[in-house]
């Protein structure tokens, strides 16, 4: 375990934060995870772990005085499209009233450095082109327009006290510890890929294609995938550009290329050697059409350059974790035929 700068990271038991956490420990940095453990996990944390919420301010301001926090990754966060449409205060008193409360404490705490996990979300529904980021931000969910309230608010920060903070907006994070340690693990598993794989695990008996009629090539709405790793080495530089005195910004994190909801499909029965069972459903609300990533920014300034984000290595790396985390619910079936057709 490393020795370095304490450096808080709430939300460090999820999907995301713990993978940053590892990053930071092998960087040199001391991760002390700040988590309540409502969909984060135990086993998933490196550094010491302190259970706590973000609204508690009280719990939060003792992890500061006793850790000697020097700065903040924070990706304590609401973070379901659909839910956010049908229970939008959830996401406003969590999000935005969350990051409120944390930045509230860390001026009482004279800690100044903030590396916050945005989303691409906050563009909305966007036209075909790679959204860089001065792309007018319209959020079309209250999911991304609470992380839009918060760089905005961050934004502020920094001009009116010297708040130096990094939004990184990352499109669709993927993949999984190519060491197989950790993966994506929720209650309730909403994300197309995890759920597609626990869908040929017989994990999920109802696994749907949410539209058909999108105006794209085969009608599925496209995505930039990232994976996970990659987004969490651009979190430590982002975070050892800030202790360089960097002022931040908000940055893409993506690799430039979609892929379509009927394409990551393809390439999961692919690796698996098996369709993946699935019914076609409408549409839901707040999800747009089409979000890829002009990352050009990101590559300049933070040195981004994704190493493990294509298609083939997202896939492979987050099979080998399902099939540990999810164990087979149903016989593997004997055909190994390689001569797969597209999803219908």
């Amino acid at each position: 375990m490393a020795d370095g700068p304490a450096i808080l990271v709430t939300g460090g038991a999820g999907y995301i934060g713990s993978h940053c956490c590892r990053a930071l420990d092998q960087a040199g940095f001391r991760p002390v995870v700040y988590d309540n453990l409502s969909t984060g996990h135990r086993s998933f944390v490196t550094g010491a772990l302190v259970v706590g919420d973000i609204a508690d301010k009280a719990m939060l301001a003792r992890a500061f005085a006793e850790r000697d926090i020097v700065a903040v990754m924070h990706f304590a966060a609401s973070s379901l499209v659909g839910e956010s449409v049908a229970d939008p205060q959830k996401y406003y008193l969590n999000n935005l009233a969350g990051t409120l409360a944390l930045l509230d404490v860390m001026r009482a705490a004279g800690c100044n450095r903030l590396v916050f996990s945005s989303t691409g979300a906050v563009y909305g529904n966007a036209d075909s082109k790679a959204l860089p980021e001065n792309y007018d931000c319209a959020p079309i969910n209250p999911y991304g327009a609470s992380k839009w309230m918060i760089e905005r608010v961050l934004a502020d920060y920094r001009g009116a006290y010297g708040l130096g903070s990094f939004a990184l907006r990352y499109f669709n994070a993927s993949g999984a510890d190519p060491a197989g340690g950790i993966g994506e693990l929720r209650e309730v598993e909403t994300h197309l890929i995890p759920r597609a794989m626990m869908a040929l695990q017989g994990h999920v008996p109802d696994f749907a294609v949410f539209g058909d009629d999108y105006d794209t090539p085969d009608g599925t709405a496209i995505r930039d995938y990232i994976h996970v790793t990659d987004l969490a080495a651009a979190h430590v530089q982002a975070l050892k550009l800030l202790l360089q005195g960097h002022c931040g910004g908000a940055f893409n994190l993506g690799t430039g290329k979609g892929f379509s909801v009927r394409e990551i499909i393809s390439a999961i029965a692919a690796e698996a050697g098996r369709e993946v069972p699935h019914v076609v459903k409408p549409r839901r609300s707040g999800d747009p059409t089409y979000l890829v990533a002009d990352a050009s920014a990101a590559r300049d300034v933070l040195k981004f350059i994704p190493r493990h984000s294509d298609l083939a290595t997202i896939i492979r790396t987050a099979w080998a974790w399902h099939k540990k985390a999810h164990p087979q619910k149903t016989a593997e079936p004997a055909n190994t035929d390689t001569g797969l057709s597209p999803a219908a």
